[in-house]
């Protein structure tokens, strides 16, 4: 992909900050590297979230599986960069910001990309808002649990699931609405050399 294409690509995110960025990917078979679209949920300090998602080809086939699941076929990806030519962009950005995935497998995906073409598995921390979901919303267990599809229902929220930029944008909303019902502040972000844990103190609920 061209320079100036992933630079326009990536305008949105650029030189922005962040509360916290929640991030999904989807892949184009069971290989947990073969992501074929990454999408973020940026969570500002207004309380607003900024989608942002990209198509990546991911250099090998698609299983019929996947591609009903998120109507995502090699034709899409077919002019859409590889992970390594974005990653060399979006990594920079990602690095500077407390992360978010819903359940871990955004987390290992991005990790056997990176081993997949011989690149650094970035030393991230991230938080699970499954896990946060659970403190938020202990009622769930057992009555549809807290997958975002069940979320979506429960918390009124508004999404196209398997769709890597809007579920990142779930993501992100699950983590607002918790910080509600929980009554505890997210920890305020000064970037560091790597991102950081949400501090939820699930200690202090609202009463």
């Amino acid at each position: 992909m061209a320079n100036t294409n992933l630079n326009q690509l990536m305008s949105p995110l650029a030189k922005r900050a962040f509360r916290f960025v929640a991030l999904d990917v989807e892949t184009a078979s069971r290989e947990h590297g073969s992501i074929c679209q990454i999408g973020l949920g940026c969570a500002a300090d207004d309380g607003s979230v900024l989608t942002w998602s990209c198509y990546v080809n991911p250099q090998t086939d698609f299983a019929s599986f996947n591609t009903e699941l998120h109507g995502i076929s090699a034709q899409t990806v077919s002019n859409a960069p590889t992970f390594p030519e974005l990653w060399v962009a979006l990594a920079p950005f990602l690095a500077r910001h407390a992360l978010v995935q819903h359940s871990r497998f955004d987390e290992k995906a991005i990790a056997a990309a990176c081993k997949l073409y011989g690149l650094p598995v970035p030393p991230w921390y991230w938080t699970d808002s499954v896990t946060v979901a659970r403190k938020a919303w202990p009622e769930l267990k057992g009555n549809g649990g807290h997958g975002l599809g069940n979320l979506k229902k429960v918390l009124g929220l508004d999404f196209q699931h398997h769709d890597a930029g809007e579920d990142a944008r779930a993501s992100a909303l699950v983590v607002l609405k918790a910080q509600k019902v929980l009554g505890v502040e997210l920890s305020k972000l000064v970037p560091p050399l790597k991102p950081q844990q949400l501090a939820f103190d699930f200690k202090k609920q609202a009463g």
